[in-house]
């Protein structure tokens, strides 16, 4: 008995193809209005669907495929009590739907989209068709992906014919999901909100081992431009794990950051490098030559970057490979990364880094050399809570440190000397857990202290960090690990570095903290019942103080 198949599409390009392909296959196509006619003068045989429901297109075409005499055929069972039904009211069985639908989440997201605009793209046949047909087990067809994908199976008989029915049932069903989800997000102003998702990959297991499944999905407000996760390829390694990829996130959001700053600020994205262990930066750099850059990134914490991840906005060669394995190692031995990511990997340097059971990951993205202030992510953020999840909108603060005076400020203005660690230290404190103090000199993450209950806290633990990463750098040399009886404290050169703040400070102490260690630049919000406090503070000790309003840059990241 010959097949049929309906098709009904907004988007005709390359539709003709699909149709003549099944039409060569012994196919007959059902169609309806504009489609119809471009498949017709494309020279292909259509029966239109008004021949077989007796109506025509109705109330400017809002009611044209909605009909028993459709529906009935995508609905109805391959039994003979159905067959026999459709025979007597004439009814064509349908066994495949080839429909996409109006675009509306491009309408809802045209700033000049009105409710009227957004109802005539709003598509009420084309969910129906797909969920009638998914429903009824038809072969559908949403995706123009899949439309040689669905050609070739015909042409192979149709190998494992219900798994691959089931297969596009489900993307039909996701996709209506989607469709609906857009509608009731726009007309009720947001107040119905969700996040679908599409299996992108699957992870061997979350944080913990018996954390299982746990998956990465791609959803519909997935970056549009290549930086998404889905779109980084890996060369060689293990599968990214569940606490690899939130790590790239927490990676994506520092770069991007840094590069903004510094396309806003000074018209030029330096070369970037970055090492986190647990989302949080241990250490950063930027400046000209990779080499130099990997390696002021490397003694940020020679200890902590051990089994880390390292982001980078330039090609990893053999030399940038052999400074990452050796630097600052002990002869004979090499350092261990658990993921390096790249725009890409030149000559035999995956090769150089690999470790023993495929434990390092090479993941190559070329969009990582092109960063500017337009990188940044501006999709909502999402977070589970117990009975639901929260949603805001991303970080996207930029400061502009050309504006002079800041608010309630003892600044002396930002000079070229100290405008680049400025802001380093501002975007590795503001994607860092907060809270977090930063202490950045000479374009280089000396000490992060992130995620304390108290500012006091986390500006000892920022300088702690970096006296501790000289420390072991030290013993390291000597051959004397720290805590051995012979193991040499040491202090790291703090005097003129600058500090970062990720909210202001409630009181003086966490600045003078600051200030007795050589601090002499401090960016920070005002906001506290104590500002004029410490604005006198860093007057009387000559430091140079930069605020801007809580309300405006506050930076806490990641509660």
């Amino acid at each position: 008995m010959q097949k049929t198949a309906l098709i009904s599409v907004y988007n005709k390009t390359d539709i003709e193809k699909f149709a003549k392909e099944l039409v060569n296959l012994g196919w007959k196509i059902i169609s309806s209005g504009g489609t119809a006619k471009y498949l017709s003068d494309a020279g292909i045989k259509v029966t239109d669907v008004a021949e077989i429901t007796g109506m025509p297109p109705i109330l400017d075409h809002r009611v044209v495929t909605l009909h028993p005499k459709i529906f009935g055929g995508l609905l109805a069972e391959n039994t003979p009590e159905h067959l026999s039904e459709l025979e007597k009211y004439g009814i064509p069985y349908i066994d495949l739907v080839c429909v996409d639908l109006y675009p509306l989440e491009e309408e809802t997201k045209n700033p000049n989209a009105t409710r009227e605009s957004v109802i005539e793209k709003t598509d009420i046949g084309g969910p129906t068709i797909i969920r009638s047909s998914a429903k009824g087990g038809r072969i559908v067809v949403c995706d123009k992906d899949d439309r040689k994908k669905v050609l070739d199976w015909l042409k192979d008989e149709e190998p494992d014919a219900e798994s691959f029915k089931r297969t596009l049932a489900a993307k039909a069903e996701y996709t209506v999901a989607k469709y609906c989800m857009t509608s009731a997000e726009y007309l009720s102003g947001g107040k119905f909100s969700g996040f679908l998702g599409e299996e992108a990959l699957i992870c061997k297991y979350g944080e913990n081992a018996w954390q299982t499944p746990a998956f990465l999905f791609k959803t519909k407000t997935a970056d549009p431009l290549a930086l998404a996760h889905s779109n980084f390829k890996r060369l060689s390694g293990e599968p990214l794990s569940y606490n690899n990829l939130a790590d790239l996130d927490r990676l994506l959001q520092t770069m991007t950051h840094i590069a903004a700053g510094f396309d806003f600020n000074n018209k030029k994205v330096p070369k970037i490098a970055i090492g986190v262990k647990h989302g949080n930066p241990c250490g950063v750099a930027v400046g000209d030559n990779s080499l130099n850059v990997l390696e002021k990134m490397l003694e940020g914490d020679l200890r902590a970057i051990f089994g880390g991840l390292i982001m980078v906005n330039f090609p990893i060669g053999e030399e940038e490979a052999n400074t990452l394995l050796t630097f600052k190692m002990p002869e004979g031995r090499r350092r261990l990364l658990d993921g390096i990511f790249a725009p890409e990997f030149a000559g035999t340097a995956v090769e150089k880094l690999k470790r023993k059971g495929d434990k390092c990951r090479f993941l190559a993205n070329p969009a990582l050399a092109i960063l500017d202030r337009t990188s940044l992510d501006i999709s909502p953020r999402f977070r589970y809570v117990r009975g639901g999840f929260l949603q805001q909108p991303n970080y996207t603060f930029v400061p502009n440190l050309s504006k002079t005076p800041f608010d309630k400020s003892v600044s002396r203005g930002v000079f070229d000397s100290t405008l680049k660690d400025v802001m380093l230290a501002w975007a590795i404190g503001c994607t860092s857990n907060s809270n977090t103090i930063t202490l950045v000199k000479d374009g280089k993450l000396l000490g992060n202290g992130v995620g304390q209950q108290d500012r006091v806290g986390a500006a000892k633990l920022a300088i702690f960090r970096a006296d501790d990463a000289v420390a072991f750098a030290k013993n390291l040399d000597i051959g004397c690990p720290l805590g051995h009886p012979m193991s040499k404290l040491a202090e790291a050169d703090l005097e003129n570095a600058v500090a970062y703040s990720d909210s202001f400070f409630p009181f003086p102490d966490a600045v003078e903290v600051l200030i007795n260690r050589g601090i002499k630049t401090i960016f920070s919000t005002s906001g506290s019942v104590n500002d004029e406090k410490i604005i006198e503070l860093c007057k009387n000790k000559g430091v140079n103080l930069i605020l801007i309003p809580d309300a405006e840059a506050r930076g806490f990241y990641q509660h």
